[in-house]
């Protein structure tokens, strides 16, 4: 079932489930995981933007995934906190959640949409592409104790997609 909001456990839930997947994939320790929860707690605890989204796969009381899409002003949203649990990847659940957030995001009027990501996720690239989504930056640093590889991808109103990695 597909919760919006907050509801208990939801910032918890969601905070491991990043560290648990990203502790697999990259190396990532407690300062990723407590960065997540903290990000994601005052998101859902501020007053909302006009275009704020989040939703929350919910069962039995547990997250099991989530999206979100924060109004950062003046037409630009920021896609973040988008994850599911390693029981529910290929069930076709994470391209039904990215739906509905390039939908709300559409009538919501947004002309930007960004988002921050790793490299070496190939099914999340395919989603992010197959919405048009394109990269515009690549940045390899030492970030939360590993080097890592991040990428922001950007999607265009105008366009649908923008072209070509950018500065």
């Amino acid at each position: 079932m597909l919760r919006a909001g907050w509801f208990p456990g939801v910032v918890g839930d969601i905070a491991a489930l990043h560290a648990r997947q990203y502790a697999q994939s990259h190396g990532f320790g407690a300062v990723f995981e407590a960065k997540v929860a903290r990000e994601l707690g005052e998101f859902l605890t501020r007053p909302p933007a006009p275009g704020d989204l989040f939703r929350a796969v919910e069962r039995e009381g547990r997250a099991l995934g989530s999206i979100a899409l924060e109004d950062e002003g003046a037409g630009v949203a920021h896609l973040r906190w988008f994850i599911l649990d390693a029981a529910l990847r290929g069930s076709g659940l994470g391209k039904i959640l990215l739906d509905a957030v390039m939908a709300h995001a559409q009538a919501a009027g947004f002309s930007r949409i960004y988002l921050w990501t790793l490299d070496g996720l190939p099914a999340a690239a395919r989603l992010y592409a197959a919405a048009g989504f394109v990269e515009t930056r690549r940045l390899s640093a030492t970030q939360w104790g590993v080097e890592t590889t991040e990428l922001r991808l950007e999607w265009h109103r105008e366009v649908g997609a923008i072209s070509g990695p950018g500065p």
